[in-house]
């Protein structure tokens, strides 16, 4: 029997080049220009009800969707759909790739700082503060401290850090002498940030310890006060070197924490490697917790694992 072309049985879907094929070579399509969309223009969505910051601080994550839509395109055969994905490609490494680079840190730190998180409740926060230590921190702040774990932190420090300045459930220990401490308002109903002036190694340094307002799903509002107070108070100190130390509750990538990174450096983006995530401590996803300064050079940046608490702590080395 003779088959005429007419009698070819086609494959199911048009074949390679069908419309089905075609359909969703264009939804690949359609995918890649809306992540590109995304991560380059995440902060033009509005904050309402916080979902601006929402979207920046999972920005970073975006990238996941780069090998998805690579493997769809490679399924499906697709050579166009493949090479679009080369551009949020691209643009996540440019936007967020960059932080694994080397940074410009190095060199010896003549003082070291260290911020963590306790957590209330800490069943040990002795055991929480002891790696701070050991790493050769000079100043350690910590955020969240109860009265219990204040008089447990004090006598697991006593000996190299004999100074110490506190104010609700913020607090400061030193190897250095401290001076003029006072609270900070930052707007919260009760005071949870303080200022020390502590005699470092080549002169005085302010110092703040801060803990600013919880930001949760559809309420930021009491966390954007406290920073844009927060930003006031630093706008007003004359002190020529100062540092920032405390959970801010906002992701490096929130368009809220401008306010404040106009004013100082990130220790982090100019001395660490990363993003440096340290919540929540056992898979950290983003990073509330900050060193942020001016005055000083920043050598070194690092998070460190402790245990007994949610958050994992930051520290910095200055030249």
């Amino acid at each position: 029997m003779r088959v005429v072309a007419g009698d070819r049985i086609k494959p199911f879907g048009g074949g390679a080049t069908g419309p089905g094929r075609r359909r969703r070579g264009v939804l690949i399509l359609v995918a890649t220009a809306m992540v590109t969309a995304l991560l380059l223009g995440h902060r033009l969505i509005p904050n309402v009800r916080g979902l601006g910051s929402l979207i920046d601080t999972g920005a970073p994550f975006l990238g996941l969707g780069v090998p998805v839509l690579a493997l769809a395109a490679a399924l499906r055969r697709s050579r166009l759909a493949l090479a679009a994905v080369a551009i949020p490609a691209v643009t996540w490494i440019v936007l967020f790739g960059t932080a694994w680079l080397p940074s410009g840190g190095g060199g010896p730190a003549r003082l070291r700082v260290a911020s963590q998180n306790l957590r209330a409740g800490n069943p040990d926060p002795a055991g929480t503060v002891a790696p701070l230590a050991a790493g050769g921190a000079d100043l350690i702040a910590l955020q969240e401290v109860t009265a219990e774990a204040r008089v447990a932190v004090a006598a697991a420090l006593r000996d190299r850090y004999p100074y110490q300045a506190s104010v609700s459930t913020v607090g400061l220990w030193s190897r250095f002498p401290i001076r003029d401490e006072t609270g900070v308002d930052t707007g919260l109903a009760w005071t949870r940030a303080l200022r020390a002036v502590v005699a470092a190694p080549g002169g005085d340094v302010a110092v703040y310890v801060v803990h600013l307002g919880s930001a949760r799903a559809g309420d930021t509002g009491t966390r954007d006060r406290t920073v844009h107070a927060l930003a006031a108070r630093l706008r007003a100190d004359q002190a020529a070197r100062l540092v920032v130390l405390g959970d801010l509750n906002t992701a490096t990538t929130d368009r809220v924490i401008e306010p404040l990174t106009e004013l100082l450096h990130d220790a982090q983006a100019d001395a660490g490697r990363g993003p440096g995530f340290t919540w929540p401590a056992p898979l950290p996803l983003i990073r509330p917790d900050h060193v942020l300064y001016r005055g000083l050079t920043a050598v070194s940046a690092e998070v460190v694992r402790t245990s007994a608490s949610d958050h994992r702590a930051v520290t910095a080395g200055f030249g």
